[in-house]
Protein backbone atom coordinates (compact mmCIF):
# COMPACT_ATOMS: atom_id res chain seq x y z
CA UNK A 1 0.00 0.00 0.00
CA UNK A 2 1.28 3.50 -1.39
CA UNK A 3 1.92 5.98 1.39
CA UNK A 4 -0.96 8.34 1.53
CA UNK A 5 -0.51 12.32 2.69
CA UNK A 6 -2.57 15.10 3.45
CA UNK A 7 -2.10 18.65 4.08
CA UNK A 8 -4.89 20.04 5.82
CA UNK A 9 -6.54 22.50 8.08
CA UNK A 10 -8.15 21.78 12.07
CA UNK A 11 -11.12 24.05 10.83
CA UNK A 12 -11.56 22.64 6.90
CA UNK A 13 -14.71 20.61 6.72
CA UNK A 14 -13.66 19.26 3.49
CA UNK A 15 -10.18 17.83 4.93
CA UNK A 16 -12.11 16.14 7.96
CA UNK A 17 -14.72 14.31 4.85
CA UNK A 18 -11.32 12.91 3.33
CA UNK A 19 -10.20 11.76 6.47
CA UNK A 20 -12.91 10.17 7.15
CA UNK A 21 -13.18 8.41 3.76
CA UNK A 22 -9.95 6.81 4.13
CA UNK A 23 -10.00 6.21 7.78
CA UNK A 24 -13.76 4.04 6.79
CA UNK A 25 -11.52 2.42 4.36
CA UNK A 26 -9.01 1.57 7.06
CA UNK A 27 -5.96 3.58 5.04
CA UNK A 28 -3.56 5.45 7.39
CA UNK A 29 -2.31 8.64 6.40
CA UNK A 30 0.20 11.45 7.52
CA UNK A 31 -1.28 14.67 7.90
CA UNK A 32 0.63 17.91 8.10
CA UNK A 33 -1.34 20.62 9.22
CA UNK A 34 -0.90 24.01 6.93
CA UNK A 35 -2.33 26.34 9.61
CA UNK A 36 0.44 25.17 12.31
CA UNK A 37 3.15 25.29 10.01
CA UNK A 38 4.20 27.85 7.35
CA UNK A 39 6.91 25.45 5.80
CA UNK A 40 4.45 22.68 5.18
CA UNK A 41 2.13 25.47 3.67
CA UNK A 42 4.81 26.17 1.38
CA UNK A 43 5.50 22.40 0.37
CA UNK A 44 2.40 21.71 -0.30
CA UNK A 45 2.14 24.54 -2.58
CA UNK A 46 5.08 23.32 -4.35
CA UNK A 47 4.19 20.03 -4.54
CA UNK A 48 0.90 20.64 -5.91
CA UNK A 49 1.39 22.79 -8.82
CA UNK A 50 0.45 26.11 -6.69
CA UNK A 51 -2.46 24.80 -5.26
CA UNK A 52 -3.40 26.64 -2.44
CA UNK A 53 -6.83 25.39 -0.98
CA UNK A 54 -6.92 22.27 1.70
CA UNK A 55 -7.02 18.84 1.44
CA UNK A 56 -4.17 18.57 -0.45
CA UNK A 57 -4.09 14.90 -1.41
CA UNK A 58 -0.77 12.70 -2.22
CA UNK A 59 -0.91 8.98 -2.60
CA UNK A 60 2.65 7.86 -3.65
CA UNK A 61 3.76 11.06 -5.38
CA UNK A 62 0.65 11.18 -7.38
CA UNK A 63 -1.26 14.19 -6.67
CA UNK A 64 -4.57 12.93 -6.29
CA UNK A 65 -6.03 16.80 -5.92
CA UNK A 66 -8.74 17.93 -3.34
CA UNK A 67 -11.56 16.58 -1.14
CA UNK A 68 -13.97 15.68 -4.74
CA UNK A 69 -11.06 14.46 -6.71
CA UNK A 70 -10.50 11.96 -3.81
CA UNK A 71 -14.31 11.06 -3.39
CA UNK A 72 -14.43 10.90 -7.32
CA UNK A 73 -11.96 8.35 -7.52
CA UNK A 74 -13.73 6.44 -4.86
CA UNK A 75 -16.98 6.53 -6.50
CA UNK A 76 -15.29 5.40 -9.80
CA UNK A 77 -13.66 2.61 -8.14
CA UNK A 78 -10.35 3.77 -8.72
CA UNK A 79 -9.14 4.86 -5.15
CA UNK A 80 -8.27 1.04 -4.14
CA UNK A 81 -6.49 0.25 -7.48
CA UNK A 82 -4.44 3.84 -7.20
CA UNK A 83 -3.28 3.09 -4.01
CA UNK A 84 -2.71 -1.00 -4.27
CA UNK A 85 -0.02 -0.24 -7.24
Amino acid sequence: MKTVELYTKNTCGFCHAAKRLLSSKSITFIEFDVARDPAKRQEMIQRANGGRTVPQIFVGETHVGGCDDLFALEQGGKLDALLAS
